[in-house]
């Protein structure tokens, strides 16, 4: 077991340094100026320089990369050249956000795709199952910022339930009774994706598990449903662990759109703010940020399978 978390972690570290040189990429090879937030269209020459040099903008890229990997390293990924502030500050503070309400969206999501997918499963071909494959084909295929504009309607302008916009009086989010209304409509838009794609992929393995020998076997030997059901579960608990580890990813770095709706100041709506300021390295603090939180959370999954399912020990 301690040879097979070794080798994943080795695994990691080249696809870390790989998300570093993307992240690191992808905001040059973008059209645009990111001297244009803080520098006038018509600013002399020697000023546009000069900010070019402050900034480091003025080296080749391969120097660029290694300076801001170096200083990434050491937990320094500069400063906004929108606002001058510390952009580790502002991603930490940001990520705090964002992981309050992605993990409110995926608890959510989780638990009530994994009962429907159950009992689609247990069910399957019956009407619970088609109710319940309706409600995950429509959780796939709806709009995340229509949703969320659709509950903010009904629940925040029309019955004045629930607040439209912010994550609480004092800007973050904190688990209160202050805080705790404006992280409903928000959580319950995020989790919608989640909900559908699990309530789908745990019909399918329920179904493929009730099919197998063993299981008409333990039928054979008079187990009751119960003992049955924890068979299934065990057996199901791998491939359920997988998807909802990634959909968690899914819902730190794609929650974009959902947060410019509901104005919630997590890595969403930073990463807007960086696109439209063109500030390189907000935009990369936060790209990095949101990649390396996909690769931890992928190990993670691929470390805690194996106590759940031991015949991947030996892969």
């Amino acid at each position: 077991m301690f040879a097979y978390i070794i080798k994943r972690l080795l695994y990691a570290v080249p696809i870390a340094l790989a998300v570093t040189l993307v992240a690191f990429l992808l905001v040059h090879i973008a059209p645009g100026d990111a001297l244009n937030a803080i520098a006038p269209a018509d600013a002399p020459a020697e000023t546009i320089a000069a900010l070019k040099a402050a900034y480091g903008l003025d080296r080749p890229l391969p120097v660029q990369y290694g300076l801001w990997l170096g200083r990434a390293l050491q937990g320094d990924l500069g400063a906004s050249i929108a606002t001058g502030r510390s952009v580790t500050s502002e991603v930490m503070a940001a990520v705090g956000n964002t992981l309050s309400l992605a993990g409110v969206a995926a608890i959510i999501g989780v638990l009530a795709g994994c009962v429907l997918g159950g009992i689609a499963g247990y069910r399957h071909g019956g009407w619970v199952d088609r109710i319940a494959t309706f409600i995950s084909v429509i959780g796939v295929s709806v709009p995340h910022y229509w949703l969320g504009l659709v509950l903010t309607i009904v629940f925040s302008i029309t019955l004045g339930w629930l607040p439209a916009m912010g994550a609480g009086p004092e800007g973050g989010w904190f688990l209160d009774g202050a805080h705790l209304p404006y992280i409903v409509l928000p959580a319950l838009t995020m989790a919608v994706v989640p909900m559908g794609i699990l309530t789908r992929t745990v019909r399918a393995v329920v179904v493929d598990i009730l099919a197998q020998d063993f299981v008409q076997a333990l039928r054979a030997k008079g187990l009751g449903n119960r003992r049955i059901f924890r068979h299934v579960a065990k057996n199901a608990a791998p491939t359920v662990l997988a998807v909802a580890g990634l959909q968690l990813g899914y819902l730190m770095g794609g929650s974009i759109l959902i947060e410019t709706v509901f104005a919630w100041p997590g890595t969403g709506f930073l990463l807007n703010t960086a696109i439209f300021q063109r500030d390189l390295p907000l935009l990369q603090g936060t790209l990095l940020v949101l990649c390396l939180f996909f690769v931890l959370l992928n190990l993670l999954v691929d470390i805690a399978q194996p106590f759940i399912d031991p015949r991947m020990r030996r892969t």
